[in-house]
């Protein structure tokens, strides 16, 4: 006797706020919008459709949707451990702090300062008393503005080297700090090994001043993607109370251009730097790995947390 056909089965659709819905087979690849959060969510993937292959010439080890990041501690230059979910070492990132060049660079930069300072007090003692006044309210964001100018044209850049383990012989991926100076806006490219252009990541920072973002472009500078954090709400009590004492860990969510989330970076609520790049929305590999992996790397050390 045969049997009935099996009803065809719902899709399950997790919000990175939380939420989880169970839809009816026929919403499985349509763009929708979580009623909570108001986060556009692709629901499951599309009919039919199968995970992009890894291409030939990307290292398997970039093949997968979670990466753990655990920071090393004690040094003095930014290293990081990169996990399989399974905990197996696969990957190892390095990026120089140059300590010594980056004090000299500040050291100079306090000189400049005084110059400026002095040039402009000196000029304030020799001008009518009105000018005089305005000269001694300008000291102030002028010997500012030197530091900062000075101190950033003299630091070293520091680019980002992912290898396949910490004897560091085997590059597999590199994020190029593409300017020295950068009072609005800096951008880094990401490169494969044989110095090929995969995207460009841009950091505004006027932006940061409310909610953090960062832009994931293609190399010709077309948006494709970004990293914003989680929540407004959250993120105006952290420009506030700070990270509160960890409660207030600064996540970030992935999106497309058209709203739909597809990865999360989260930090873990631990003595020790671990955060989670959790690809797992992007079920048709959209989104190259190796460019998420650098994005959440710059998400840390960029943004100094």
């Amino acid at each position: 006797m045969s049997q009935p056909p099996a009803a065809p089965q719902g899709v399950v659709v997790a919000c990175p706020c939380g939420e989880v819905y169970e839809l009816k087979p026929e919403y499985a690849g349509r763009l929708l919008e979580c009623p909570v959060c108001a986060r556009h969510l692709r629901a499951g993937p599309t009919p039919g459709a199968a995970p992009r292959p890894l291409a030939a010439d990307v290292d398997p080890a970039f093949d997968r949707d979670v990466f753990l990041l655990n920071q090393r501690v004690f040094r003095i230059a930014s290293e990081y451990e990169i996990w399989s979910a399974e905990g197996r070492p696969i990957l190892f990132v390095h990026r120089p702090t140059y300590l010594l060049r980056t004090t000299l660079a500040y050291l100079l930069a306090a000189v400049a300062t005084l110059v400026v300072a002095g040039g402009v007090l000196a000029l304030a003692a020799v001008v009518p008393p009105g000018a005089n006044l305005l000269l001694a309210v300008l000291v102030y964001p002028l010997g500012a503005l030197a530091f900062l100018v000075v101190s950033m044209s003299l630091r070293p850049l520091r680019h980002v080297s992912v290898y396949r383990d910490d004897s560091r012989r085997d590059a597999l991926l590199r994020v190029r700090q593409d300017q020295r100076l950068a009072l609005l806006t800096r951008t880094y490219t990401v490169l494969t090994p044989a110095g090929v252009a995969l995207a460009r990541l841009r950091k505004t920072y006027l932006h940061n001043i409310v909610r953090k973002r960062w832009y994931v472009e293609t190399p010709g500078g077309r948006p494709f993607a970004m990293a914003i954090e989680d929540s407004m709400i959250l993120s105006l009590l952290r420009r506030v109370l700070g990270p509160f004492f960890g409660l207030l860990r600064t996540n970030f969510v992935l999106v497309y251009p058209t709203e739909e989330a597809f990865g999360e970076f989260n930090r873990k609520l631990t003595l020790l730097d671990r955060y989670v790049l959790d690809l797992s929305l992007d079920r048709e590999r959209g989104f190259d790995r190796r460019v998420a992996l650098a994005l959440g790397v710059m998400l840390d050390t960029g943004e100094r947390r």
